[in-house]
């Protein structure tokens, strides 16, 4: 990783980033067959890892910023809980995103850490430990890839020639079916890591993204990397992504603005 830190960085995502850091350090994101697994009332897993992750970053962040975590691992009451009393500020972690993916040695999961003020994020990092990438945005100030200005690959001309990130688990049936059977971009992918989906939009790796419903801390650090990287998002339902269910939230997101104008049309005109 890129040690070198761009003059648009601020020093609260500085520290932010090298709390992630550290936490990598200190916990082993390779060493699966140690840690163990249980499942969720929903069904999800929950591994040793996501609590001893969660539980070290909440004591950096606060280090950091004094202000309430909210974690993936808690419970729904104390998610809510927390929400209504960080409104001037809260930490908003996902210590593995992507645990299916770990527990089965799939090398596609993130840390990911946003600090969010009045609902919206301001501040992103997400950590992909396998590839060593730390992708972070700050409000206003831009987004970064290891301590550089993230820039994307240009952008493909139209629909017909992109790649999709595609998430069907959540979409309407009609619409589900009509991209199973006439999909109106290339070729598609979904590897089940939402905060690398947002990320890998951003770098241009895909050039569209789309989830029918992501929980808060599956978005709030992505979100704000694509948009601080120039790209674009609303939800399925509604223009203004940051007006949508806080809770579970769908997708449309592409970093080219053209591109994102056609895919948000063509979605839509499937409902």
């Amino acid at each position: 990783m890129n040690n070198s830190i761009p003059a648009g960085m601020g020093a609260l995502l500085k520290a932010v980033i090298a709390a992630v850091s550290w936490c990598r350090q200190k916990r082993s994101c390779r060493d699966i067959s140690r840690w163990r697994i249980s499942t969720r009332a929903d069904g999800s897993l929950c591994t040793e890892a996501d609590l001893a992750a969660q539980s070290a970053l909440t004591k950096k962040l606060q280090a950091i910023l004094n202000v309430p975590v909210l974690g993936e691992e808690m419970t729904s009451a104390v998610q809510l809980e927390l929400w209504m009393a960080g409104h001037d500020g809260l930490w908003c972690i996902d210590p593995i995103d992507g645990t299916s993916n770990f527990v089965r040695g799939l090398p596609y999961f993130a840390v990911s850490v946003a600090l969010v003020r009045a609902g919206e994020s301001v501040m992103g990092v997400v950590y992909d430990p396998v590839a060593n990438e730390m992708f972070a945005a700050e409000r206003q100030r831009g987004a970064f890839l290891n301590g550089e200005k993230l820039v994307g690959r240009e952008a493909v001309g139209d629909l017909a020639q992109s790649m999709a990130c595609v998430d069907m688990k959540r979409l309407k049936k009609k619409l589900a079916a009509r991209l199973a059977a006439d999909p109106p971009y290339s070729s598609q992918r979904n590897f089940g890591a939402s905060a690398l989906d947002w990320c890998y939009t951003a770098a241009g790796r895909y050039d569209m993204y789309l989830h029918g419903g992501q929980k808060l801390w599956d978005y709030a650090a992505g979100s704000l990397i694509l948009a601080e990287s120039g790209g674009h998002a609303c939800c399925i339902e509604n223009d203004e992504f940051t007006q949508c269910d806080i809770w579970l939230r769908s997708v449309i997101a592409a970093r080219d603005r053209k591109l994102f104008d056609a895919w948000k049309s063509w979605i839509r005109a499937q409902q």
